[in-house]
């Protein structure tokens, strides 16, 4: 059986690179395998943190083969590498550094967010997901913007302060009297990740060592979850990107809109009132045009089938009670989406159209309902054939 794998990440969050002994390697099955199949190994050190504590599993190189997962099991961690190492050979492991760094600053910005939640609200980190665009943190209880804003200065602040993260293991009885956050019950050698004046809290992943190397903390979003709220987070590398991001976005509204970067909000305000007055003044518009369509068909016209691309979805409904207003038996309504696609509407006052509009969806793949005066639906056929359909349905029908 293998010894417990010396954790390098634990005396030091920063260290890079690293020479082990390799104890073993095991041929991983695709079937057995978390992701890839591959070859399990374990070290005799390793700086590679293994997924945990809600942070994932450090990716990497060891004597320059990738390394793309890492777990613990009983104090072993096991390496996933995408080729064989030989047992008892010296190697060098080189932690991707980039992506190690931008999850501690995440993780620890997260630990000073909770600790600042639950000192000044009293609510509980319930959920903590670190992904690539961003980390979200589920609290039992809600924030207005308000409180969202004073939260993420009160950890900008903690940032400006440059505070040195502490970790230590303390005894049984030191743990009773202290203080801590902890998501469940733990046992064994609990460490203890402390940032002063802000959170302390159980926690098994490496941090960085000052909190100035977190660079910004940036909210980005916070909304109702499961009783509580949840927010997402950028800090670092990942927040100046999303500014960058969002600020060509801005530039870029300006320029569409002929307007001031800080005067996009208002040109957008104007031009949505715009816009709604267009749409109004077009619903009018459309209306006159179904009353002047109307009006071609006297009243007590007889049943009619009308072919008519130019009346859009939203107002076949109003064209169909103009019409059923100047007709005795049956009108139907189509109009064409796409080739041999229709959508449709019957209508009248004087019988019941359901047994029609069931047949018609019955011979073209149709669906649809409605009540006894008026059925819509949509169906897939060519023009001929719903004409003869609706010619052999409804006695003296005249097709527009």
């Amino acid at each position: 059986m293998n010894q417990p794998t010396v954790q390098l990440y634990n005396k030091d969050s920063h260290k890079k690179t690293f020479e082990a002994a390799v104890l073993s390697c095991v041929q991983q099955t695709e079937k057995a395998c978390k992701t890839n199949p591959g070859y399990v190994v374990t070290l005799d050190v390793t700086a590679f943190f293994p997924e945990g504590g809600g942070q994932p599993s450090d990716t990497g190189t060891i004597s320059g083969i990738p390394v793309y997962d890492v777990q613990e099991d009983d104090g072993i961690i096991y390496h996933t590498l995408a080729a064989p190492l030989t047992a008892g050979e010296t190697v060098t492991g080189q932690i991707d550094w980039e992506r190690r760094f931008d999850l501690m600053q995440h993780h620890t910005a997260e630990h000073i967010i909770s600790g600042l939640v639950h000192k000044y609200f009293g609510y509980d980190n319930v959920g903590f997901r670190m992904g690539s665009e961003a980390i979200t943190i589920d609290f039992n209880g809600n924030l207005d913007e308000t409180g969202i804003r004073l939260m993420e200065q009160k950890a900008n602040q903690a940032v400006y302060e440059n505070i040195p993260i502490e970790t230590s293991y303390p005894g049984p009885d030191e743990l009773k009297s202290l203080n801590y956050r902890s998501k469940k019950e733990l046992s064994g050698d609990i460490r203890i990740v402390t940032v002063p004046g802000y959170d302390i809290c159980a926690c098994c992943a490496p941090h960085v060592a000052l909190t100035g190397e977190i660079g910004a903390v940036k909210i980005t979003s916070c909304q109702k979850y499961k009783g509580g709220v949840r927010i997402s987070m950028l800090c670092g590398t990942r927040a100046l990107q999303d500014y960058n991001k969002k600020e060509k976005s801005v530039a870029d509204i300006s320029v569409l809109l002929s307007a001031k970067p800080d005067e996009v909000q208002e040109a957008v305000k104007s031009l949505k009132n715009e816009n709604q007055s267009l749409k109004d003044r077009l619903s009018e518009l459309q209306t006159q045009i179904l009353n002047y369509k109307a009006a071609a068909f006297p009243k007590g016209t007889a049943s009619i089938c009308i072919f008519d691309n130019e009346v859009t979805v939203n107002t076949l409904r109003n064209y169909a009670n103009l019409l059923m207003e100047r007709c005795d038996g049956i009108c139907a309504v189509f109009t064409s989406l796409e080739e041999k696609e229709y959508k449709y509407i019957l209508a009248s006052k004087h019988m019941d159209v359901r047994p029609i509009g069931k047949s018609l969806n019955e011979a073209f793949h149709g669906k649809g309902g409605g009540s006894k005066e008026m059925v819509q639906g949509s169906l897939t056929g060519n023009r001929e054939s719903i004409e003869e359909f609706m010619i052999n349905s409804c006695s003296a029908i005249s097709i527009y």
